[in-house]
C-alpha cells in the first residue's frame, strides 16, 4: 500500500524556503524565535525585538503510510491534527501528548509523556528521521545513525538551542475504536509503586492486558492508577463524555470502570487542563453550563493565564485583600519507581498542593528503528521505571522567603531521589549543576558543530536565564 498524501495549503519546500529567509532576516545578535500563536510553555522570556520566524508553512501533516505505519509530519503539526489524520486509518503515535496543541517538533526538542510511556517510551524515541533547521542556516537531515547522528541523540530536550525541527518521520501503532478503563484505588503509596512496577512487568493486572497507564494522588492516602486497554468491542454502554458537564479527573473517584472513545481518552485531559480549569471556575456546574464548549480547551487556559503574566490582574486583587503573594510552581519531574512513595510522601508534606498526576515511563524497549538508544540531553536509565509526577499550581510564599524557593527545595529534592526535571517551565539551577545534569558537555560539541556562531540561544540561558 502506498503512503497516503494528506492535503496541504502550503507546499513544505516553499513553507521550509519562507522559514530559512525568515531566519537570514534576524540580525545577528537577536534573538531567534519561533512566531508561533499557541505555546505550552511556562518560563517567562524576554521581550523580542524582531519578528519570530515564521513557521506558518509547517502546521501540516505531509503523509501517512498505513502499511509502513509511519507518518511525515512538518515541525509545528499539532497532535490534534496528526491525531485526525492518522486514526481514520486505525493508527495513533506511540505517545501522545495530553494536550491538544502540543506541536511534534515541541514534544521531541522539548519532551512529552502520556500514559503509554510505560511501554513506548517519550516521543522522540519513535522518530525515525528529522529535517532541522540548524543555527548555521541549512537543514541536516538527522538519523539515528549516520553524517549527523550526534544532532539526532542531542536534539530531545534541546528547547530550540540546537535548530528547529521542520519534518519528522515517525512510527505509528495500531489502535482499536474505544479504550477500557479501571480506576484503582490505593489508601498506602508503596501498594501503588508495587502495582506500577507489576504492570510494567506483566504487561496486565489481574489477567486483563494494559496498554496505557497513568494515575492521580489525591492524597497520600488516596491515589488512583488507572489502567487503560484498546479494544473494538464494549458492553452495551454508552462511553463516557467528559467534554460535557462531566470533570474526568473526579471520575476517578466515582467509578470503578469506565469506557471512551480512542479519540476522547487521547484528550481527556484537555478539556479541563487535568484539574486546572478549576482556577477559572469552569468546574463549577452553572459556570459550565454558560462556558462555551468550544473553550473548554487547554490551549484558551493558557491564553488566561498568559494575560494575568501581562496584567496581574489576580496578583493585584491578592495584594488589596491583604493575602500573601503566591510562588508558581508548575513543574514535571522524573523520579526512580522505587523513591517515589518516599517523593511523593515528601511533597504531599513539604508542598501541600493537590492533587498530581502519576505516569510511568521507561526508555523505549526494545528500542525501534528510530531510537538512538542514548539521549544524553535528559539521561534517563536504560531498563529503569520512573513516574513522572505533575504538579501544576501556586503556593504562598511564607513570611521571609523568596519567590522560587519552593520551586528550588523540589530541585534539590528530585536531584537527591536520583531523578530529572522536565525544562518547560521555571528552572533555578546554577550553571555547573544544570550542565552535569543535562548533558552539557555533549550539548557543546553539537552546539560548535551545527550553531558555530551561537546565534540560537543557549539551552541554559533559555531555561534558566529565561532569554
Amino acid at each position: 500500500m502506498r503512503a497516503e498524501r494528506v492535503d496541504h495549503p502550503v507546499d513544505h519546500d516553499q513553507a521550509v524556503g519562507t522559514l530559512r529567509r525568515s531566519y537570514a532576516a534576524v540580525p545577528a545578535g537577536e534573538p531567534v524565535r519561533l512566531a508561533k500563536r499557541t505555546s505550552n510553555l511556562f518560563r517567562p522570556r524576554s521581550a523580542q525585538r524582531v519578528p519570530g520566524l515564521d513557521v506558518s508553512g509547517l502546521t501540516g501533516v505531509l503523509a501517512v503510510d498505513p502499511a509502513a505505519r509511519t507518518a511525515d509530519v512538518q515541525g509545528m503539526c499539532t497532535y490534534e491534527d496528526l491525531v485526525d489524520a492518522t486514526l481514520p486509518h486505525g493508527l495513533m503515535p506511540l505517545v501522545v501528548p495530553q494536550l491538544r496543541t502540543i506541536t511534534l517538533g515541541g514534544a521531541v526538542t522539548g519532551l512529552g509523556i502520556e500514559s503509554t510511556s510505560f511501554r513506548n517510551g517519550l516521543p522522540h524515541e519513535s522518530v525515525r528521521e528529522m529535517d532541522i533547521l540548524t543555527g548555521a542556516g541549512g537543514i541536516a537531515t538527522a538519523r539515528p545513525e549516520g553524517e549527523h547522528a550526534d544532532l539526532f541523540r542531542a536534539f530531545p530536550n534541546s528547547l530550540g538551542s540546537l535548530g528547529y525541527a521542520t519534518r519528522l518521520r515517525i512510527e505509528l501503532q495500531p489502535v482499536r475504536r474505544y479504550v477500557t478503563l479501571r480506576n484503582i484505588r490505593f489508601t498506602r503509596l508503596p501498594e501503588l509503586v508495587d502495582a506500577i512496577g507489576e504492570v510494567v512487568a506483566k504487561g496486565s493486572w489481574e489477567g486483563e492486558p494494559v496498554d496505557a497507564m497513568d494515575g492521580v494522588m489525591f492524597s497520600p492516602g488516596e491515589a488512583y492508577l488507572v489502567l487503560g486497554t484498546f479494544t473494538d468491542e464494549v458492553a452495551a454502554v454508552r462511553p463516557s463524555d467528559y467534554t460535557g458537564q462531566g470533570v474526568y479527573y473526579r471520575s476517578l473517584q466515582r467509578l470503578t470502570r469506565d469506557v471512551l472513545t480512542t479519540y476522547d481518552y487521547l484528550w481527556r485531559w484537555d478539556t479541563d487542563w487535568f484539574w486546572c480549569s478549576a482556577a477559572f471556575g469552569v468546574q463549577h456546574p452553572v459556570v459550565r453550563r454558560l462556558w462555551p464548549r468550544r473553550y473548554r480547551r487547554s490551549d484558551f487556559y493558557h491564553r488566561i493565564v498568559r494575560l494575568e503574566h501581562r496584567y496581574q490582574v489576580a496578583a493585584r486583587v491578592d495584594r488589596w485583600r491583604g493575602h500573601p503573594a503566591r510562588e508558581r510552581v508548575v513543574q514535571d519531574v522524573e523520579i526512580p519507581l522505587d523513591r517515589t512513595a518516599d517523593f511523593l510522601r515528601w511533597f504531599a508534606r513539604t508542598v501541600k498542593m493537590t492533587p498530581v498526576w502519576l505516569c510511568p515511563l521507561r526508555l523505549r524497549e526494545p528500542a525501534g528503528p528510530g531510537s538512538a538508544r542514548a539521549w544524553p540531553l535528559y539521561p534517563l536509565q536504560p531498563g529503569e521505571t520512573y513516574v513522572n509526577i505533575g504538579f501544576w499550581g501556586s503556593v504562598p510564599i511564607a513570611e521571609g522567603a523568596a519567590d522560587g524557593d519552593v520551586n528550588r527545595e523540589i530541585e534539590r529534592a528530585v536531584s537527591e531521589a536520583g531523578g530529572h526535571k522536565s525544562l518547560y517551565s521555571d528552572a533555578y539551577y546554577d550553571r555547573a549543576a544544570f550542565d552535569r545534569l543535562y548533558g552539557g558537555e555533549t550539548w557543546r560539541a553539537v552546539k560548535d558543530r551545527y550553531d558555530p556562531d551561537h546565534r540560537l540561544t543557549g539551552l541554559y540561558e533559555k531555561a534558566v536565564a529565561r532569554a
